[in-house]
């Protein structure tokens, strides 16, 4: 069950859609199924150093430290 972007065209609205098998999307907005798939980012931007160096301090300043590895952690504390 694939997650797609979509664009309304008769109102707009630029939406995420939970597509199940067969079903029609429709707007969330104004319930026209006159949509357009949008292409949607693939990953995160940025590099994922960058983003997990981000998540850490983040952690780390607020007091826990759940996604550090043991090896990590032992050095820490």
């Amino acid at each position: 069950m694939p997650i797609f972007d979509y664009r309304c065209t008769a109102c707009g609205e630029a939406f995420e859609l939970l597509v199940l098998g067969s079903s029609v999307p429709a707007c969330k907005h104004c319930g026209s199924t006159a949509l357009q798939r949008q292409v949607s980012l693939t990953a995160p931007q940025g590099t994922s150093k960058a983003i997990i160096a981000a998540g850490r301090k983040a952690a780390a300043r607020e007091g826990h430290f759940s996604n550090y590895s043991r090896a990590e952690k032992s050095r820490i504390r």
